[in-house]
């Protein structure tokens, strides 16, 4: 894509007015926000977006619902809970994600956490840079216990399948993007800014066709790569950044 300064201005003025602290209460960030210890970020925020899906709303309601069953203290929840205290989500529906997908995520990050202190290295282990390698990589992690049940690899996405893994990019972009509107939170430093994938859904699909950002036909991981490659022409140090821009013209102006 040639280089255009007017839609750079055009999308810089767009996250200027997205990227701000009251985007938060009305998106799934608003999950994770809620919390000031980095594990409780780090799992909230992974199961945010992993069930960001539908209405915002109601993901948001969900979350909610999820979290209050380990009594909003999940890393605690995790580490030491009976099997007594699982009874409750045994009930937790979010379109196809179900109790054997929460009873799963619980476990694994009970056995995770167990030998790490952050979900970071779960992602960006030793030789691990990129944000395709990391993807793939906590995908064969999360599901590298022997009793994980298939009907839950649906629910993280990996680009081995094509996916444009749209939940898992954002939830990167959560945990490594950080400026000083407050809004992503910077926690991990093993990847910077510049290397992050911009997540890529209905929206923001929308939005980058229109504004001639896309040009494949399909919506996978090629497509998430082009637009990021073609967002980097305007901040290479920050292209995601434009996730704001993208996402707002998309949901909130009806672009």
């Amino acid at each position: 894509m040639a280089f255009d300064p007017a839609l750079k201005d055009f999308l810089d003025e767009k996250v200027d007015l997205y990227n701000q602290k009251d985007f938060i209460p009305n998106d799934p960030i608003s999950i994770p926000h809620r919390y000031s210890k980095k594990q409780d970020i780090e799992i909230t925020g992974l199961v945010a977006a992993v069930l960001a899906w539908g209405q915002r709303t109601t993901i948001i309601k969900k979350a909610n619902e999820f979290f209050s069953y380990m009594d909003n203290d999940p890393h605690n929840f995790i580490l030491h809970h009976s099997e007594d205290d699982l009874r409750p989500i045994l009930k937790f529906r979010h379109r196809t994600f179900n109790d054997t997908d929460a009873l799963y995520f619980i476990e694994w990050f009970r056995w995770y956490y167990k030998d790490h202190n952050s979900l970071e290295d779960a992602f960006y282990g030793e030789g691990v840079s990129d944000q395709k390698s990391a993807l793939i990589r906590f995908y064969n992690l999360f599901f590298s216990l022997p009793d994980h049940p298939h009907r839950t690899r649906k629910h993280i996405q990996t680009p081995e399948r094509k996916s444009a893994c749209k939940r898992m990019n954002m939830y990167l972009r959560w945990m490594i993007r950080k400026d000083e509107k407050g809004v992503d939170f910077g926690l991990w430093k093993k990847a910077k800014p510049s290397q992050l994938i911009c997540p890529c859904d209905l929206h923001v699909d929308r939005v980058g066709r229109k504004l001639g950002l896309i040009s494949r036909k399909q919506t996978d991981w090629g497509t998430a790569v082009e637009l990021t490659e073609n967002l980097r022409e305007f901040d290479p140090e920050d292209p995601v950044k434009y996730d704001y821009a993208l996402f707002g013209l998309g949901i909130i102006e009806k672009l």
